[in-house]
């Protein structure tokens, strides 16, 4: 009987490594900080991002659960490709129309997406959502906006910042906010949204 292989067989110990910490640094964690969250001490750790040793299952497994990560998300098991394109016709499309502002997700949804990048069009005089609305993401999300087209405001949790064509913001998406065009054309602007990078 042939003996069945662990999917880690598969993958070059220094591949599992760099990706265990980019997952690490992209949620802002320290080696003390996913070794109180996985359970695996911080010299495993160590040698794992080092490409030293290869993890066994159980450990790939604490590993993941202290990232927030399935064990297939983290080695990568449910990815077909490792290139992912989403056409403009593919683009999931929302929004409210009753306020005027229409968006485009174009990042893939697919697991441990830790980013998603997305188009918005808001209308003349109309605005994202009412400034009393709940945070929109989770704890420690952060997100970046950049201006296409038009002066919208930002306004976030109670302050307003005015920006133009080509300005570039980054705030805290856990706090209120929202977006609105005092103007008398559309205004337009990309938004990545971040998971869990600020953490207190």
């Amino acid at each position: 009987m042939a003996a069945i292989s662990s999917p880690l067989e598969a993958l070059d110990s220094a591949v599992i490594g760099a990706r265990v910490k980019a997952l690490r640094e992209s949620a802002g964690m320290s080696l003390r900080d996913l070794t109180a969250r996985s359970g695996v001490s911080a010299p495993m750790l160590s040698q794992v991002e080092r490409g030293e040793t290869s993890p066994t299952l159980t450990v790939a497994a604490r590993i993941a659960a202290g990232l927030e990560l399935q064990l297939s998300q983290l080695l990568r098991l449910d990815e077909a490709d490792t290139v992912t394109i989403v056409r403009k016709a593919e683009r999931q499309r929302g929004g409210n129309a009753r306020r005027g502002h229409r968006f485009e997700v174009l990042t893939p949804a697919q697991p441990g997406q830790r980013a998603e990048l997305s188009r918005h069009t808001l209308a003349p005089g109309r605005a994202t959502g009412a400034p009393d609305d709940p945070p929109m993401h989770e704890p420690g999300s952060r997100e970046t906006a950049l201006v296409e087209r038009g002066a919208p405001v930002l306004v976030c949790d109670g302050q307003r910042y005015e920006l133009g064509e080509g300005d570039c913001v980054t705030f805290d998406a856990d706090l209120p906010h929202h977006f609105e065009n005092p103007t008398e054309s559309d205004a337009v602007f990309l938004a990545v949204v971040s998971a869990g990078l600020r953490r207190s």
